[in-house]
């Protein structure tokens, strides 16, 4: 498979993310509605989540066992290691830090007292206004963290594309092209899942979709020219402790609105639709 092959089925394999994304501009009423689809999207995070811890074991794992058999230095299998617990307190401990310091704040005070009534009202409005924008805020940087996460996933499963081809193991890397293709088809609902009832603009939805997907693109690139297992464990574990820390927010939210039954129905449901669009992958031997 050519280098020029492969980029362009690596992008068309991270293009298929945007076929979830336009159920953001649906307007999504009732709670139930919220709590199914976020609940939904955090059963497809879990899986991912599950994929890329596994994939950075297996990394760290064949290092130790290069050291135990002799063919791998100790040095070489404990800063594999290091970048593996490294990455994903990055991803997860790291971004939540970040998240803190750039979450959208909006102070309000309180009615001044003996104000007149069309004063209060005044301020009620400006008030409610305030914080229905805060919301809105911080829903679209939530979706911005996800497609983040599911980005640094998405590049290690180019990098996977773009090893195969050049290795010149067509098979495998037309399978994993296929397989990936529709899994990624998938993640656009992990995105949109928690934005509830806002409604993001296309050039949001436009904006996520190249987070989320693009870097599948660029792995593909990556992958073809180098192999570099350090780099592939990298983004494994800020992926995997990035994802942590989105299904913990999610999870958070959508306490409030109730229907647990409901919700963990739908994250079963979404944990068997990775599975599902996984074993395209395992099948070919991916």
């Amino acid at each position: 498979m050519s280098f020029a092959e492969t980029v362009v089925l690596g992008g068309l394999a991270g293009f298929t993310i945007y076929l979830g994304l336009p159920v953001g501009r649906l307007q999504l009423l009732g709670s139930r509605t919220r709590v199914g689809l976020a609940m939904f999207s955090v059963g497809i995070l879990v899986f991912l989540l599950v994929d890329v811890l596994a994939h950075g074991f297996e990394i760290s794992e064949e290092a130790v066992t290069a050291y135990k058999d002799g063919t791998g230095s100790f040095a070489h299998a404990a800063g594999l290691a290091l970048l593996l617990v490294g990455g994903f307190a990055l991803g997860s401990a790291g971004l939540g830090i970040l998240e803190r310091r750039i979450r959208p704040s909006a102070p309000v005070s309180p009615p001044i007292a003996g104000g007149a009534t069309d004063a209060l009202a005044a301020e009620d409005q400006q008030r409610l206004a305030a914080q229905a924008s805060a919301a809105r805020a911080q829903a679209l940087q939530t979706g911005l963290i996800i497609a983040a996460a599911i980005g640094l996933h998405n590049f290690a499963e180019g990098l996977a594309i773009g090893v195969s081809a050049g290795a010149g193991e067509i098979g495998l890397a037309t399978v994993l092209i296929i397989g990936f293709a529709l899994h990624n088809a998938t993640e656009g609902f992990g995105i949109i899942g928690p934005l509830g009832n806002i409604k993001p603009s296309w050039r949001w939805l436009a904006l996520v979709g190249l987070i989320g997907g693009g870097p599948t693109f660029l792995g593909a690139i990556v992958g073809y020219n180098v192999t570099s297992d350090p780099l592939e464990l990298v983004f494994y574990a800020v992926a995997g402790g990035a994802i942590l820390y989105v299904i913990g927010e999610i999870w958070h939210g959508m306490r409030r609105y109730g229907h647990r039954e409901l919700g963990l129905i739908l994250l079963a449901s979404g944990f068997a639709a990775g599975i599902v669009t996984d074993l395209v992958v395992a099948y070919g031997g991916g």
